[in-house]
């Protein structure tokens, strides 16, 4: 027999039939199956004795997720977090700054600081990421709070 129908429940109460068919439950199983076997081929942690080929540094793709993967969506969401970030501190500079002979406004690190931690607690890495980007500028390689309070960060766009 093909095919089965049994009654089932909708959500009024009324019985339903539905019709099940074997051979399709069959079908569907062996495509999970084969798509299963496929992947574990690739899966570097499973025992089958299939190595997907390793991309080489130089390569298109190297250090990068797969296209279209959760990781690849994840590190774009926090890419465009971070942007949003160097935006608001240009922003914070652009207002609590003062214009230097140039036109650009720049603030000292401790008063940016304080102003600062209430946004976010992250200021060094912020402004780490915006001196890179070519956005700020400032001396030193890194900021410590209170012994370089009186570094001048000074903003190029």
């Amino acid at each position: 027999m093909e095919t089965d129908e049994t009654p089932a429940q909708r959500n009024d109460g009324r019985a339903e039939t539905c019709t099940v068919s074997v051979k399709g439950l069959t079908e569907n199983w062996q495509k999970w199956s084969n798509d299963h076997c496929e992947y574990q081929k690739h899966n570097p942690f499973s025992n089958g004795k299939v190595i997907p080929p390793q991309i080489q540094r130089g390569q298109e793709g190297y250090g990068r997720p797969l296209e279209g993967s959760k990781t690849e969506q994840r590190g774009k969401d926090a890419h465009s977090h971070i942007s949003r970030e160097v935006t608001e501190l240009c922003q914070v500079i652009q207002e609590i700054g003062e214009s230097r002979d140039d036109g650009r406004p720049a603030v000292r690190f401790g008063t940016l600081f304080e102003r600062y931690v209430t946004i976010s607690d992250k200021l060094v890495g912020v402004l780490l990421r915006a001196r890179k980007q070519g956005l700020v500028h400032f001396e030193g390689e890194m900021l410590w709070q209170g012994r370089d309070d009186d570094v001048l960060i000074s903003l190029l766009q």
